[in-house]
Protein backbone atom coordinates (compact mmCIF):
# COMPACT_ATOMS: atom_id res chain seq x y z
CA UNK A 1 0.00 0.00 0.00
CA UNK A 2 3.56 2.31 0.08
CA UNK A 3 4.14 1.90 -3.33
CA UNK A 4 2.97 5.48 -4.30
CA UNK A 5 4.02 8.57 -2.25
CA UNK A 6 0.43 10.34 -2.60
CA UNK A 7 -2.97 9.48 -3.45
CA UNK A 8 -3.36 6.99 -6.50
CA UNK A 9 -4.51 9.19 -9.57
CA UNK A 10 -6.88 6.15 -10.16
CA UNK A 11 -7.44 2.83 -8.52
CA UNK A 12 -9.25 0.30 -10.70
CA UNK A 13 -10.58 -2.92 -8.70
CA UNK A 14 -11.54 -5.38 -11.36
CA UNK A 15 -13.25 -9.17 -11.42
CA UNK A 16 -11.21 -11.47 -13.38
CA UNK A 17 -13.00 -14.58 -15.34
CA UNK A 18 -15.21 -12.70 -17.81
CA UNK A 19 -14.26 -9.29 -16.74
CA UNK A 20 -10.39 -8.43 -17.05
CA UNK A 21 -10.10 -11.62 -18.87
CA UNK A 22 -12.47 -12.80 -21.88
CA UNK A 23 -11.94 -16.53 -21.73
CA UNK A 24 -14.02 -16.32 -25.37
CA UNK A 25 -10.76 -14.18 -27.18
CA UNK A 26 -7.91 -16.41 -27.71
CA UNK A 27 -6.06 -14.24 -28.65
CA UNK A 28 -6.51 -12.17 -25.23
CA UNK A 29 -7.01 -8.99 -27.57
CA UNK A 30 -8.83 -6.83 -25.02
CA UNK A 31 -6.45 -7.80 -22.20
CA UNK A 32 -3.46 -6.60 -24.16
CA UNK A 33 -5.13 -3.76 -24.90
CA UNK A 34 -5.49 -3.25 -21.17
CA UNK A 35 -2.21 -4.14 -19.85
CA UNK A 36 -0.16 -2.06 -22.69
CA UNK A 37 -2.45 1.23 -21.73
CA UNK A 38 -2.05 0.35 -17.97
CA UNK A 39 1.77 -0.15 -18.26
CA UNK A 40 2.56 2.43 -20.51
CA UNK A 41 0.47 5.28 -18.54
CA UNK A 42 -0.86 4.33 -15.45
CA UNK A 43 1.27 1.91 -13.55
CA UNK A 44 3.40 4.71 -12.39
CA UNK A 45 1.10 6.86 -10.15
CA UNK A 46 -2.37 4.40 -10.18
CA UNK A 47 -3.20 1.26 -8.47
CA UNK A 48 -4.26 -2.05 -9.81
CA UNK A 49 -6.34 -4.41 -7.53
CA UNK A 50 -7.88 -7.88 -8.60
CA UNK A 51 -10.73 -9.00 -6.99
CA UNK A 52 -11.83 -12.92 -7.71
CA UNK A 53 -13.85 -15.47 -6.26
CA UNK A 54 -10.80 -17.90 -6.86
CA UNK A 55 -9.16 -18.85 -4.05
CA UNK A 56 -5.39 -17.93 -4.42
CA UNK A 57 -4.30 -21.84 -6.01
CA UNK A 58 -6.73 -21.10 -9.20
CA UNK A 59 -5.87 -17.32 -9.15
CA UNK A 60 -2.47 -18.48 -9.64
CA UNK A 61 -3.72 -20.79 -12.42
CA UNK A 62 -5.24 -18.30 -14.39
CA UNK A 63 -1.48 -16.06 -14.32
CA UNK A 64 -0.14 -19.27 -15.72
CA UNK A 65 -2.83 -19.12 -18.17
CA UNK A 66 -3.70 -15.74 -19.70
CA UNK A 67 -1.40 -12.82 -20.02
CA UNK A 68 -2.00 -11.18 -17.04
CA UNK A 69 -0.33 -8.05 -15.29
CA UNK A 70 0.68 -8.21 -11.92
CA UNK A 71 -1.88 -6.02 -9.11
CA UNK A 72 -0.83 -4.63 -6.83
CA UNK A 73 -3.48 -5.64 -4.30
CA UNK A 74 -5.36 -8.95 -4.82
CA UNK A 75 -8.76 -9.84 -3.07
CA UNK A 76 -9.37 -13.50 -3.47
CA UNK A 77 -11.84 -16.26 -2.89
CA UNK A 78 -15.14 -13.56 -2.98
CA UNK A 79 -13.42 -10.77 -0.52
CA UNK A 80 -12.37 -13.29 2.27
CA UNK A 81 -8.63 -12.80 1.54
CA UNK A 82 -6.49 -9.34 0.92
CA UNK A 83 -2.72 -9.52 -0.18
CA UNK A 84 -0.52 -7.33 -1.44
CA UNK A 85 2.32 -7.29 -4.22
CA UNK A 86 3.33 -9.99 -6.24
CA UNK A 87 4.51 -12.36 -3.66
CA UNK A 88 0.92 -11.92 -1.98
CA UNK A 89 1.85 -10.84 1.74
CA UNK A 90 -1.93 -11.38 3.68
CA UNK A 91 -3.39 -8.87 5.72
CA UNK A 92 -3.69 -9.79 8.93
CA UNK A 93 -6.21 -7.10 10.08
CA UNK A 94 -8.57 -8.03 7.61
CA UNK A 95 -8.34 -11.70 8.88
CA UNK A 96 -8.91 -10.18 12.14
CA UNK A 97 -12.01 -8.41 11.17
CA UNK A 98 -13.31 -11.99 9.57
CA UNK A 99 -13.22 -13.94 12.89
CA UNK A 100 -15.62 -11.97 14.63
CA UNK A 101 -19.05 -14.31 14.55
CA UNK A 102 -17.42 -16.81 12.54
CA UNK A 103 -17.51 -20.45 12.71
CA UNK A 104 -16.91 -22.79 10.15
CA UNK A 105 -17.80 -26.12 11.56
CA UNK A 106 -21.65 -24.62 12.00
CA UNK A 107 -21.32 -23.68 8.70
CA UNK A 108 -20.27 -27.48 7.45
CA UNK A 109 -23.05 -28.84 10.29
CA UNK A 110 -26.01 -27.20 8.78
CA UNK A 111 -24.82 -27.43 4.78
CA UNK A 112 -24.37 -31.10 5.54
CA UNK A 113 -28.19 -31.83 5.78
CA UNK A 114 -29.04 -30.43 2.38
CA UNK A 115 -28.44 -32.58 -0.48
CA UNK A 116 -28.73 -29.95 -3.07
CA UNK A 117 -25.49 -28.33 -2.20
CA UNK A 118 -22.09 -30.81 -3.46
CA UNK A 119 -18.69 -29.18 -2.47
CA UNK A 120 -16.89 -27.47 -5.08
CA UNK A 121 -12.83 -28.19 -4.96
CA UNK A 122 -10.62 -28.64 -1.82
CA UNK A 123 -8.82 -25.53 -3.64
CA UNK A 124 -11.89 -23.63 -2.69
CA UNK A 125 -12.48 -24.25 0.32
CA UNK A 126 -11.18 -21.46 2.23
CA UNK A 127 -10.97 -20.38 6.19
CA UNK A 128 -13.28 -17.85 5.67
CA UNK A 129 -15.27 -19.64 2.56
CA UNK A 130 -17.44 -22.09 1.91
CA UNK A 131 -18.20 -23.17 -1.85
CA UNK A 132 -20.40 -25.51 -2.70
CA UNK A 133 -22.65 -25.94 -6.46
CA UNK A 134 -26.27 -25.85 -6.89
CA UNK A 135 -28.24 -26.02 -9.47
CA UNK A 136 -30.70 -22.72 -10.90
CA UNK A 137 -33.51 -24.25 -10.13
CA UNK A 138 -32.93 -25.18 -6.32
CA UNK A 139 -31.01 -21.83 -5.68
CA UNK A 140 -33.99 -20.12 -3.93
CA UNK A 141 -35.41 -22.54 -1.40
CA UNK A 142 -31.53 -23.61 -0.07
CA UNK A 143 -30.54 -20.14 0.27
CA UNK A 144 -33.79 -19.78 2.50
CA UNK A 145 -33.22 -22.96 3.94
CA UNK A 146 -29.73 -22.22 4.91
CA UNK A 147 -30.66 -18.69 5.93
CA UNK A 148 -33.43 -19.88 8.71
CA UNK A 149 -30.74 -22.92 9.35
CA UNK A 150 -28.40 -20.40 10.19
CA UNK A 151 -30.38 -17.40 12.51
CA UNK A 152 -31.20 -20.23 14.51
CA UNK A 153 -27.53 -21.40 15.19
CA UNK A 154 -27.01 -17.72 16.23
CA UNK A 155 -24.29 -17.09 13.29
CA UNK A 156 -24.01 -14.35 11.24
CA UNK A 157 -23.33 -15.15 7.59
CA UNK A 158 -23.68 -13.99 4.14
CA UNK A 159 -24.60 -16.51 1.33
CA UNK A 160 -23.92 -15.11 -2.27
CA UNK A 161 -24.82 -17.29 -5.60
CA UNK A 162 -23.50 -15.67 -8.93
CA UNK A 163 -22.60 -17.39 -12.75
CA UNK A 164 -26.26 -19.40 -11.61
CA UNK A 165 -24.23 -22.42 -10.03
CA UNK A 166 -21.74 -20.54 -7.71
CA UNK A 167 -22.90 -20.95 -4.03
CA UNK A 168 -20.09 -19.07 -1.04
CA UNK A 169 -21.05 -18.97 2.38
CA UNK A 170 -19.18 -16.21 4.05
CA UNK A 171 -18.69 -14.44 7.37
CA UNK A 172 -21.26 -11.46 7.41
CA UNK A 173 -18.23 -8.60 7.04
CA UNK A 174 -17.00 -10.24 4.42
CA UNK A 175 -16.92 -9.84 0.49
CA UNK A 176 -15.69 -7.85 -2.43
CA UNK A 177 -17.13 -5.40 -1.69
CA UNK A 178 -16.75 -4.35 2.28
CA UNK A 179 -13.27 -5.92 0.86
CA UNK A 180 -12.79 -2.64 -0.79
CA UNK A 181 -14.38 -0.55 2.27
CA UNK A 182 -11.44 -2.09 4.03
CA UNK A 183 -9.13 -0.73 1.66
CA UNK A 184 -10.69 2.33 1.22
CA UNK A 185 -10.33 2.81 5.01
CA UNK A 186 -7.23 2.23 4.58
CA UNK A 187 -6.21 4.68 2.12
CA UNK A 188 -8.11 7.27 3.81
CA UNK A 189 -6.68 6.74 7.19
CA UNK A 190 -2.95 6.74 6.00
CA UNK A 191 -4.10 10.22 4.18
CA UNK A 192 -3.81 8.62 0.84
CA UNK A 193 -6.98 7.93 -0.55
CA UNK A 194 -7.72 7.40 -4.21
CA UNK A 195 -8.23 10.49 -6.57
CA UNK A 196 -10.72 8.08 -8.44
CA UNK A 197 -12.04 4.15 -8.37
CA UNK A 198 -13.51 2.62 -10.86
CA UNK A 199 -15.12 -0.91 -9.71
CA UNK A 200 -15.94 -3.39 -12.59
CA UNK A 201 -17.67 -6.66 -12.94
CA UNK A 202 -20.17 -9.36 -14.76
CA UNK A 203 -21.82 -11.47 -12.09
CA UNK A 204 -23.54 -11.83 -9.03
CA UNK A 205 -20.83 -12.09 -6.55
CA UNK A 206 -19.42 -8.32 -7.98
CA UNK A 207 -22.65 -6.57 -7.23
CA UNK A 208 -21.28 -5.01 -3.90
CA UNK A 209 -18.26 -3.35 -5.50
CA UNK A 210 -20.83 -1.43 -7.06
CA UNK A 211 -22.59 -0.44 -3.67
CA UNK A 212 -19.67 1.57 -2.17
CA UNK A 213 -20.23 5.16 -1.91
CA UNK A 214 -18.63 7.66 -4.54
CA UNK A 215 -16.91 5.18 -6.92
CA UNK A 216 -17.89 4.79 -10.37
CA UNK A 217 -18.77 1.22 -11.99
CA UNK A 218 -18.45 -0.51 -15.62
CA UNK A 219 -20.75 -4.24 -15.82
CA UNK A 220 -18.91 -5.00 -18.97
CA UNK A 221 -21.59 -5.50 -22.16
CA UNK A 222 -21.23 -9.84 -21.60
CA UNK A 223 -22.33 -9.25 -17.85
CA UNK A 224 -24.69 -11.49 -16.56
CA UNK A 225 -28.40 -11.52 -15.96
CA UNK A 226 -28.06 -11.60 -11.91
CA UNK A 227 -25.84 -8.40 -11.74
CA UNK A 228 -28.10 -6.40 -14.26
CA UNK A 229 -30.84 -7.37 -12.57
CA UNK A 230 -29.84 -6.19 -9.22
CA UNK A 231 -28.22 -2.67 -10.91
CA UNK A 232 -31.75 -2.20 -12.26
CA UNK A 233 -33.52 -2.97 -8.61
CA UNK A 234 -30.67 -0.86 -6.93
CA UNK A 235 -29.09 1.43 -8.61
CA UNK A 236 -30.40 2.47 -11.94
CA UNK A 237 -30.73 6.15 -11.35
CA UNK A 238 -26.77 5.69 -10.40
CA UNK A 239 -25.18 7.71 -13.52
CA UNK A 240 -21.76 7.02 -12.01
CA UNK A 241 -22.78 2.94 -13.30
CA UNK A 242 -22.94 2.59 -16.84
CA UNK A 243 -23.36 -1.12 -18.69
CA UNK A 244 -20.46 -1.11 -21.10
CA UNK A 245 -20.88 -1.57 -25.09
CA UNK A 246 -18.14 -3.52 -24.92
CA UNK A 247 -16.85 -6.99 -23.70
CA UNK A 248 -14.29 -7.65 -20.63
CA UNK A 249 -11.09 -5.47 -21.02
CA UNK A 250 -12.39 -3.42 -23.60
CA UNK A 251 -15.62 -2.50 -21.56
CA UNK A 252 -13.00 -1.39 -19.17
CA UNK A 253 -10.81 0.68 -21.15
CA UNK A 254 -14.60 2.19 -22.49
CA UNK A 255 -15.69 3.31 -18.90
CA UNK A 256 -12.18 4.84 -18.10
CA UNK A 257 -12.96 7.07 -21.19
CA UNK A 258 -16.42 7.36 -20.23
CA UNK A 259 -16.19 8.85 -16.78
CA UNK A 260 -13.01 10.83 -18.45
CA UNK A 261 -10.73 8.84 -15.58
CA UNK A 262 -7.95 9.58 -17.61
CA UNK A 263 -6.84 8.36 -21.34
CA UNK A 264 -8.02 5.45 -22.87
CA UNK A 265 -6.32 5.17 -26.33
CA UNK A 266 -3.87 2.30 -25.56
CA UNK A 267 -0.38 2.01 -27.32
CA UNK A 268 -1.92 -1.13 -29.36
CA UNK A 269 -4.83 1.35 -31.03
CA UNK A 270 -2.27 2.50 -33.16
CA UNK A 271 -1.78 1.28 -36.53
CA UNK A 272 1.42 3.52 -37.13
CA UNK A 273 2.60 2.88 -33.05
CA UNK A 274 6.28 4.62 -33.84
CA UNK A 275 4.80 7.72 -34.45
CA UNK A 276 2.02 7.95 -32.10
CA UNK A 277 2.95 10.62 -29.29
CA UNK A 278 2.30 11.72 -25.90
CA UNK A 279 2.34 15.92 -24.63
CA UNK A 280 4.28 14.75 -21.60
CA UNK A 281 7.57 13.39 -21.57
CA UNK A 282 6.87 9.29 -20.70
CA UNK A 283 10.12 6.89 -21.25
CA UNK A 284 7.26 3.68 -19.59
CA UNK A 285 4.78 4.80 -23.29
CA UNK A 286 7.88 4.63 -25.47
CA UNK A 287 9.13 1.16 -24.17
CA UNK A 288 5.93 -0.04 -24.69
CA UNK A 289 5.74 0.92 -27.97
CA UNK A 290 9.03 -0.35 -29.08
CA UNK A 291 7.88 -4.18 -27.96
CA UNK A 292 4.96 -3.87 -29.18
CA UNK A 293 6.18 -2.86 -32.88
CA UNK A 294 8.55 -5.96 -31.87
CA UNK A 295 5.47 -8.50 -31.74
CA UNK A 296 4.09 -6.99 -34.87
CA UNK A 297 6.94 -7.40 -36.86
CA UNK A 298 7.64 -11.02 -36.04
CA UNK A 299 3.48 -11.66 -36.68
CA UNK A 300 3.86 -10.27 -39.78
CA UNK A 301 1.29 -7.28 -38.52
CA UNK A 302 4.12 -4.45 -39.21
CA UNK A 303 4.95 -3.40 -42.66
CA UNK A 304 7.88 -4.99 -43.96
CA UNK A 305 10.26 -1.85 -45.12
CA UNK A 306 13.37 -0.47 -44.64
CA UNK A 307 11.77 2.49 -43.27
CA UNK A 308 10.86 0.73 -40.06
CA UNK A 309 14.22 -0.73 -39.44
CA UNK A 310 15.60 2.76 -39.56
CA UNK A 311 12.99 4.26 -37.14
CA UNK A 312 14.35 1.45 -34.83
CA UNK A 313 17.94 2.84 -35.63
CA UNK A 314 16.81 5.92 -34.84
CA UNK A 315 15.44 5.13 -31.37
CA UNK A 316 18.61 3.35 -30.69
CA UNK A 317 21.89 5.45 -29.81
CA UNK A 318 24.40 4.43 -32.10
CA UNK A 319 26.77 3.24 -29.56
CA UNK A 320 24.20 1.57 -27.52
CA UNK A 321 24.58 -1.83 -26.01
CA UNK A 322 22.29 -4.61 -25.64
CA UNK A 323 22.93 -7.41 -22.91
CA UNK A 324 21.41 -10.71 -23.40
CA UNK A 325 20.39 -13.12 -20.66
CA UNK A 326 23.47 -15.18 -21.30
CA UNK A 327 25.83 -11.93 -20.28
CA UNK A 328 26.75 -11.46 -24.49
CA UNK A 329 26.86 -8.04 -25.52
CA UNK A 330 25.37 -6.89 -28.63
CA UNK A 331 25.49 -3.74 -30.15
CA UNK A 332 22.00 -1.87 -30.58
CA UNK A 333 22.05 -1.14 -34.18
CA UNK A 334 23.10 -4.72 -35.17
CA UNK A 335 20.36 -6.13 -33.08
CA UNK A 336 18.36 -3.90 -34.80
CA UNK A 337 19.74 -5.32 -38.47
CA UNK A 338 18.67 -9.13 -37.34
CA UNK A 339 14.96 -7.82 -37.19
CA UNK A 340 14.76 -8.29 -41.26
CA UNK A 341 15.46 -12.20 -41.57
CA UNK A 342 13.02 -12.68 -38.56
CA UNK A 343 9.71 -10.66 -40.07
CA UNK A 344 7.01 -13.08 -40.28
CA UNK A 345 8.34 -15.85 -38.20
CA UNK A 346 5.52 -16.11 -35.76
CA UNK A 347 2.81 -15.31 -38.53
CA UNK A 348 -0.18 -17.92 -38.08
CA UNK A 349 1.82 -18.92 -34.70
CA UNK A 350 0.95 -18.27 -30.94
CA UNK A 351 3.40 -15.32 -30.06
CA UNK A 352 2.75 -11.71 -27.73
CA UNK A 353 4.53 -9.84 -25.81
CA UNK A 354 3.86 -7.80 -22.95
CA UNK A 355 5.67 -5.61 -19.93
CA UNK A 356 4.29 -6.07 -16.87
CA UNK A 357 5.46 -4.03 -13.36
CA UNK A 358 7.06 -1.02 -15.64
CA UNK A 359 8.44 1.38 -13.09
CA UNK A 360 10.34 4.57 -14.51
CA UNK A 361 12.98 6.61 -12.38
CA UNK A 362 14.52 9.99 -13.61
CA UNK A 363 19.01 9.38 -12.54
CA UNK A 364 19.92 12.83 -14.49
CA UNK A 365 18.49 15.18 -16.18
CA UNK A 366 17.86 13.77 -19.26
CA UNK A 367 18.54 10.22 -18.22
CA UNK A 368 15.87 7.50 -17.63
CA UNK A 369 15.88 4.14 -15.76
CA UNK A 370 13.43 1.79 -17.12
CA UNK A 371 12.72 -1.48 -15.07
CA UNK A 372 10.29 -4.25 -16.09
CA UNK A 373 9.40 -7.94 -16.53
CA UNK A 374 9.12 -8.69 -20.61
CA UNK A 375 6.89 -11.50 -21.54
CA UNK A 376 6.49 -13.77 -24.38
CA UNK A 377 3.95 -16.04 -24.95
CA UNK A 378 4.84 -18.73 -27.94
CA UNK A 379 3.39 -22.27 -29.40
CA UNK A 380 6.42 -23.31 -26.91
CA UNK A 381 5.32 -22.11 -23.63
CA UNK A 382 5.94 -18.55 -22.04
CA UNK A 383 9.55 -17.00 -20.82
CA UNK A 384 10.08 -13.70 -18.51
CA UNK A 385 13.33 -11.83 -18.41
CA UNK A 386 14.01 -8.64 -16.00
CA UNK A 387 15.07 -5.79 -18.26
CA UNK A 388 16.60 -2.76 -17.45
CA UNK A 389 16.85 -0.08 -20.41
CA UNK A 390 18.60 3.28 -20.00
CA UNK A 391 17.22 6.13 -22.28
CA UNK A 392 18.04 9.37 -23.03
CA UNK A 393 16.04 12.30 -23.57
CA UNK A 394 17.10 14.28 -26.70
CA UNK A 395 18.71 17.89 -26.29
CA UNK A 396 15.93 20.79 -27.48
CA UNK A 397 13.38 17.37 -27.93
CA UNK A 398 12.84 16.34 -24.77
CA UNK A 399 9.13 14.10 -26.10
CA UNK A 400 11.64 11.75 -27.87
CA UNK A 401 14.37 9.20 -26.45
CA UNK A 402 17.29 7.24 -27.48
CA UNK A 403 18.19 3.70 -26.23
CA UNK A 404 21.31 3.66 -24.84
CA UNK A 405 21.67 0.42 -22.78
CA UNK A 406 19.36 -2.47 -22.65
CA UNK A 407 20.23 -5.34 -19.89
CA UNK A 408 17.89 -9.03 -19.77
CA UNK A 409 17.93 -11.73 -17.07
CA UNK A 410 16.07 -14.77 -17.18
CA UNK A 411 13.69 -14.96 -14.44
CA UNK A 412 14.27 -17.71 -12.33
CA UNK A 413 12.07 -21.03 -13.19
CA UNK A 414 12.50 -19.99 -17.02
CA UNK A 415 15.27 -21.97 -19.35
CA UNK A 416 17.93 -19.61 -20.41
CA UNK A 417 18.21 -19.85 -24.74
CA UNK A 418 21.28 -20.71 -26.43
CA UNK A 419 23.14 -17.47 -26.20
CA UNK A 420 23.06 -16.82 -29.95
CA UNK A 421 19.37 -16.65 -30.26
CA UNK A 422 18.26 -13.24 -31.38
CA UNK A 423 16.16 -12.06 -28.29
CA UNK A 424 15.07 -8.37 -27.63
Amino acid sequence: MDRLDGPARLMIVSDLDHTMVDHHDPENTSLLRFNALWESLYRHDSLLVFSTGRSPTLYKQLRNEKPMLTPDITITSVGTEITYGDSMVPDEGWVNVLNKKWDRNVVLEETAKLPQLKFQSKTEQRPHKVSFYVEKGHAQDVISSLSDRFEKRGLDVKIIYSGGIDLDILPQGAGKGQALAYLLKRFKEGGKPPVNTLVCGDSGNDAELFSIPDVYGVMVSNAQEELLQWHAEHAKENTKIIHASNRCAAGIIEAIGHFGLGPNTSPRDSSDILVSKLDNINPSHEVVKFYITYERWRRAEAENSDLLIQSLKHICHPTGIAVHPSGVEHSLHACIDTFGPHYGDKQGKQFRVWLDRVFTSQIASTSWLVKFDKWELTDDGRQCSLTTILLNSEPGNPGAFSLLHVHQTWLEGFAARCQNDWIF
